[in-house]
């Protein structure tokens, strides 16, 4: 007789439950009902154990205890969270948080948090469950050392290089002093509430940002309608299955027309990552400024995919960013302009590039080979012909206009800017399938936010955090939707944590691929 697998006896058990619901009169019939109906049973026992906990401790306990706490148990976590597709009325729910009063200081006041369509659905829900910190487990500076990087920096790492695809001023400034939030004892009740007041303003004005996307130009042709239109009612359907669900890949030798081209003999023909069992963490660098200061060099390099942007630079920055590098994703302008040497620079050779370029949104390939915003095509030869053992790919348009095509129905009925993703968001897609634990270093801005555009640089330029071009505050507010690290990691800190979802909750293909 054979033996179910795992797999099997997961599904089944699926099955099972779903007919039970179905049988009995006057079920649940909404995911919702569901999920309240298993939070009953264990409510009144949290509840219990919570009064039997606050009646055995007194006030000085407490306050020793929670001197003693780690990073791991957030003091103060309220419930704050963005999923902006699920509430059409738009409705603002208030919150009964209150600023924390620290001496004869009057506390800043801040309108009504952005909490628009979540469900309180008890303890076990998303929104409620407390989250650990990143350094819970993974970090430990003391048996850490910084793994040396066999790349060289980038030749004009110490000027104002060109910054791609931001067409916005050079002058614009950020009307957000963020020095006001930044805590130096980070489990202090003070230090929380300026947690969560920073958190308020970052979210508020992404949500701006949301809002200026209106009216813009259509220039790569983006004619999306969702399946189920405006009525898309799968508000429990995890984020990280919609990035997922995108499937964005690098093109291969055996992909038409490139298998009939002689253009597609240039591919590698080795996979994207190697010995993909043993990838267990993973880090994606951003180039923001607030990188700079943030310590972080260690934490990179403890992870074992590190993945970096464009022509960042890691040599005089290791204390802050880290020395390891492992991919890099570079768009189509970077590959091309003279000014970044793609072909000759040090900093993109013994590394694998990930190389990309949208093309226009319902185009063919053969169409991209020949309607491509840059010519990325001439220099990605001379390259893999210098280099014929180097790991340089070409990402999919197609999977990258899937992947806006999943920031749209997560951003549900408001219009999203029609442009692609940007090199950070399309990164994360790109490595989420093969990395069970994903850290995303300064994506969300920290209380370390300068105004600046990248760490190795000084140019003042607000839009390359909030965008201007890219779909970034949607982008964004995706990303900590996916988050599962507390709001201590993300906005003290800043690092996001994404864990890859099971396939048992993704599959059910939304976005009608």
């Amino acid at each position: 007789m054979l033996k179910p697998s795992m797999k099997t006896l997961k599904y089944l058990t699926l099955l099972i439950a779903v007919l039970q619901i179905q049988i009995q009169p006057n079920s649940a019939k909404t995911i919702s009902e569901i999920r309240r109906q298993l939070n009953k049973r264990n409510l009144k026992i949290i509840r219990d154990v919570n009064s039997n906990h606050n009646n055995n401790n007194n006030n000085n306990n407490n306050i020793h205890a929670y001197q003693q706490l780690s990073i791991q148990h957030q003091p103060f976590q309220p419930q704050h969270y963005v999923k902006f597709n699920v509430n059409k009325n738009n409705s603002k729910a208030h919150s009964s948080s209150q600023p924390f009063q620290h001496g004869s200081t009057t506390p800043t006041e801040f309108s009504e948090p952005i909490n628009r369509g979540v469900v309180n659905l008890g303890p076990y829900s998303k929104a409620s469950r407390r989250r650990r910190s990143v350094f819970h487990v993974r970090w430990n500076p003391n048996e850490r050392f910084i793994v040396e990087s066999i790349e060289n920096p980038a030749i004009n790492s110490s000027k104002l290089a060109p910054h791609p695809r931001l067409k916005v001023s050079k002058t614009t400034k950020l009307n957000l002093n963020a020095k006001h939030y930044l805590c130096h004892d980070k489990l202090s009740p003070v230090c929380a509430n300026k947690t969560l007041a920073f958190k308020e303003r970052i979210l508020k004005t992404f949500e701006k940002s949301l809002l200026e996307s209106v009216n813009e130009s259509n220039y790569y042709n983006v004619d999306f309608k969702p399946v189920f239109g405006d009525s898309f009612e799968e508000q429990y359907y995890p984020s990280t299955c919609l990035v997922m669900e995108a499937g964005v890949k690098v093109l291969k030798r055996k992909d038409s027309p490139f298998d009939k081209l002689q253009f597609g003999k240039l591919f590698p023909k080795q996979k994207l990552f190697r010995q993909k069992k043993n990838i267990k963490t993973c880090a994606i660098v951003s180039s923001a400024g607030s990188m700079a200061g943030s310590k972080l060099g260690r934490f990179i390099d403890s992870h074992d995919i590190v993945m970096r942007f464009n022509h960042a630079p890691t040599e005089g920055y290791e204390v802050d960013v880290g020395s390891k590098t492992t991919i890099r994703v570079v768009n189509s302008q970077v590959v091309t302009k003279p000014e970044f040497d793609f072909t000759h620079a040090p900093i993109f050779q013994n590394v694998t590039i990930a190389a990309w370029d949208p093309g226009k949104y319902n185009g063919t390939l053969e169409d991209w080979l020949t309607t491509s915003d840059y010519d990325l095509f001439t220099n990605y030869e001379i390259y893999r012909r210098r280099y014929p053992k180097s790991r340089a790919f070409l990402i999919d348009p197609h999977s990258i206009w899937r992947l806006w095509q999943s920031l749209q129905m997560f951003a549900g009925n408001r219009p999203l800017r029609k442009n692609p993703p940007s090199s950070g968001f399309i990164g994360l897609a790109l490595l989420l399938p093969h990395c069970p634990v994903v850290d995303f270093i300064e994506y969300m801005p920290s209380t370390r936010l300068n105004g600046r555009c990248h760490y190795y640089s000084k140019e003042i330029n607000s839009a390359c955090t909030f965008g201007a071009w890219h779909p970034l505050a949607a982008e964004k507010l995706m990303a900590l939707d996916m988050n599962v690290a507390d709001d201590m990691s993300v906005f003290q800190f800043g690092i996001l944590r994404m864990r890859r979802p099971d396939k048992l909750l993704c599959g059910f293909n939304f976005l009608g691929y």
